[in-house]
């Protein structure tokens, strides 16, 4: 193996308390639902004995991949994430992707959320639980 010559620099190490404050701060963002390393974890930090997701941090930029919260613009995620890291950041770039985003909440008809109106007959509505009992037929109870 050849030494490298000292003028030229090796690969960056970089401090787990850096990944875990920019993982922090991400999280803490209104707009993101959780922090998202991809199908085959690309965007992650493999520490000793733990992967940070969504978090990759080297000597030239900083990315960042999340799932975002439904309804919230994604000029508003990226802007309130680069916003965040930037102190953490120092000259590097914050490079923001939305892999994805949250379902929608499910709708229900008027009454239901609120539990004055069963959606159908039996259902569980809240913490409530109802037991139902099917008849058989030709039987009795």
């Amino acid at each position: 193996m050849t030494p490298s010559p000292p003028d030229m620099p090796g690969p960056a190490l970089f401090d787990s308390t850096e990944i875990d404050a920019v993982a922090a701060v991400v999280r803490g963002c209104a707009g993101v639902s959780a922090l998202d390393s991809g199908p085959f974890g690309e965007v992650a930090s493999y520490l000793p004995g733990r992967i940070v997701p969504g978090v990759a941090v080297d000597d030239s930029r900083i990315r960042v991949q999340v799932r975002s919260a439904w309804g919230v613009p994604a000029t508003d995620v990226a802007a309130q994430i680069t916003a965040a890291v930037a102190p953490l950041a120092g000259p590097r770039p914050v490079d923001v992707t939305i892999a994805d985003i949250d379902d929608p909440p499910a709708a229900q008809p008027t009454g239901v959320a609120d539990g004055t109106v069963s959606p159908r007959p039996g259902a569980v509505v809240g913490p409530r639980a109802v037991a139902l009992s099917i008849p058989q037929p030709g039987g009795e109870r």
